[in-house]
């Protein structure tokens, strides 16, 4: 069986107009929702291989915190820069790519590909991924052959649904 997780970047921040949205942090909020949603994530038993991620800078700092709750080191992430707002067919053909090796991945990227991509590969549809909202879903496919509703959720979580314990 292999595993996909989909992590949208937390909420991201509009203060300073200066900014490209290539650079845009976290807010507030997102600073709180991804090391709790992270820690959420650890504790399902999750075992990832592989966490690819776009550099946006919202996206970084989001995947460094699922990367340290799972002791996974900075210098492993790839930071995939084809996944910054990556369409859901551009990151169809990167989990393809995946070594047959990696039973566990996980994508953190942004939407609307995200969430059309989970649409795309998995018979449960999900109308948004939220900020900081996590789909993991299973396939008995390899990679290289993964494509519609070939896989099965497993689980869609999103801080609102927790949101008076964050």
């Amino acid at each position: 069986m292999r595993q996909l997780i989909l992590i949208r970047h937390a909420k991201s921040s509009w203060d300073n107009p200066e900014l490209s949205d290539f650079e845009r942090p976290l807010n507030k909020r997102g600073e709180k929702d991804a090391p709790f949603m992270a820690k959420l994530l650890s504790e399902k038993n999750i075992s990832p291989e592989l966490i690819i991620s776009s550099p946006a800078q919202r996206t970084k700092l989001t995947a460094l915190e699922f990367a340290q709750k799972f002791g996974y080191k900075e210098k492993d992430i790839v930071w995939d820069r084809n996944l910054y707002l990556a369409s859901a067919v551009k990151l169809l053909k990167i989990i393809q790519k995946l070594e047959d090796k990696i039973k566990c991945a996980i994508i953190v990227g942004h939407n609307p590909g995200l969430t059309d991509l989970q649409n795309y590969l998995c018979n449960d549809e999900i109308d948004n991924i939220p900020t900081c909202g996590i789909v993991c879903m299973s396939t008995d496919k390899k990679w290289m052959k993964v494509g519609a509703k070939d896989f099965e959720l497993q689980f869609f979580e999103f801080p609102k649904k927790y949101r008076k314990k964050i």
